[in-house]
């Protein structure tokens, strides 16, 4: 409470009376002879006047725009979503399969692998929002992957395609094919997970497998 509490809406404890004399004000005006001091103001210097402008640019002169001080975070994995763990894949080509994430890249997005020798699905970026975390993990903190970034999967555009009648009676675009080096990086790193596949019992047969839901189980009181 203050120190002129309300009794009610608009009526104070302390009338007007009162709080003169609570707050001291009869003194402060005793020692300046009957008067409230009188502060003077500071004297605020003028500013020199400018003068308009005399001519104008012709075009419109370009001004900078503000620059967003806002700095792109790095995504936040959930506590199942750690490097060396198998993953779910929930959308996408390969939904279904599990997966080994091998890291998470610079956008966010997560580096996965099946590896392909075991279930097909080759190195690919996956968001963690389509994953599901399991318990199952590997070590792939020896697997050298600093040559594995955004820039890697990002391919030739083709050209646009023609519509109306000379683009429907084009021949089929030819299928686009792997190139050499990703070709080798890919046996490159199934070759490296091999062995620590094969270190855990039953773990190359659980991600050749396929998963599924049946009829009457519950995924939220699933552990995986």
């Amino acid at each position: 409470m203050g120190a002129n509490p309300a009794l009610a809406k608009s009526i104070a404890k302390h009338g007007r009376s009162a709080s003169y004399h609570r707050r001291g004000l009869w003194a402060i005006k005793k020692k300046n002879g009957g008067k409230f001091p009188v502060h003077a103001k500071k004297a605020v210097a003028e500013a020199a006047p400018t003068k308009a402008q005399k001519f104008y640019p012709a075009d419109d002169v370009a001004k900078p725009f503000n620059k967003n001080s806002n700095t792109c975070k790095p995504t936040k994995l959930r506590e199942s979503v750690t490097p060396g763990a198998v993953l779910i894949l929930l959308a996408g080509r390969f939904r279904g399969k599990r997966v080994v994430l091998l890291k998470q890249l610079e956008s966010g997005l997560l580096l996965v692998t099946g590896p392909f020798k075991t279930n097909g699905v080759p190195l690919r970026r996956v968001n963690q929002s389509y994953v599901i975390g399991t318990s199952t993990k590997i070590d792939v903190s020896k697997i050298k992957l600093d040559k594995f970034d955004d820039k890697y999967f990002v391919g030739d555009k083709g050209g646009k395609k023609v519509r109306g009648e000379e683009g429907f009676f084009e021949a089929a675009e030819p299928k686009k094919e792997l190139s050499a080096e990703k070709i080798a990086d890919q046996k490159a790193i199934d070759a490296s997970l091999a062995p620590l596949i094969k270190a855990v019992p039953d773990l190359k047969n659980y991600l050749a497998a396929r998963f599924s839901l049946k009829c009457g189980m519950k995924p939220h009181e699933m552990k995986f």
